[in-house]
C-alpha cells in the first residue's frame, strides 16, 4: 500500500545501513567520490516501497584541525534522485550526531552544487576553503578527490 504525506508527496523513512551497504550506493550514485574506508555511522532513506533511495556516511573530520572529538563530518551523500532524499538524510544525520553527543556536524560541497538540500535541512553556509592538495613534500600523496574551492556547511 502506498502511503503519502498530507501534501501528496512520497513519504521517506530513515533506515540504518552498514558501511558496506552505504558504500555500494555511493559507488553507484555519487558523481565524484569513491566509497569511504571507515565511518562513525551510516544511514539510508527508503521510499514507500521500502527501497533504499539514498545513503549518508558520517565519520571523523578529514581535516585534522576539525578532528577535536566533538565534531563529525558528513563524508558522503548519494541518492538516486528521489525528491527530498538528500534533505531527509542531512536532517537525520544531525539528529544522530547530537544523540551520540557530538556538538558539531559539518560537510563540504563544490561551488557548482546549489546547497538546496542542505538549506532545506536547516544547515548554514559557514565559509569556504581553497581545497588544496593533501600532498606535501614531506608526505607525498595521490589526490583522489576534486581539488579546488569547497564550501563549508554546518548543521544548526
Amino acid at each position: 500500500m502506498k502511503t503519502e504525506a498530507p501534501d501528496g508527496r512520497q513519504r521517506l523513512t530513515i533506515v540504518p545501513l552498514h558501511l558496506d551497504e552505504a558504500n555500494e550506493l555511493v559507488s553507484r550514485w555519487h558523481r565524484h567520490h569513491k566509497p569511504t574506508l571507515s565511518h562513525k555511522f551510516s544511514i539510508g532513506v527508503a521510499d514507500d516501497s521500502g527501497a533504499v533511495v539514498g545513503a549518508l556516511i558520517a565519520g571523523r573530520p578529514v581535516a585534522r584541525r576539525n578532528d577535536n572529538g566533538w565534531t563529525l563530518e558528513v563524508l558522503r551523500v548519494s541518492t538516486d534522485g528521489t525528491a527530498n532524499a538528500c534533505s531527509a538524510l542531512y536532517g537525520a544525520a544531525w539528529r544522530c550526531a547530537k544523540a551520540m553527543g557530538y556538538k558539531r556536524l559539518i560537510t563540504y560541497t563544490l561551488p557548482s552544487e546549489s546547497g538546496a538540500s542542505l538549506r532545506g535541512a536547516g544547515w548554514k553556509l559557514v565559509g569556504s576553503t581553497p581545497g588544496r592538495s593533501w600532498s606535501v613534500k614531506s608526505r607525498p600523496r595521490v589526490d583522489k578527490h576534486p581539488l579546488g574551492q569547497k564550501l563549508i556547511w554546518e548543521a544548526v
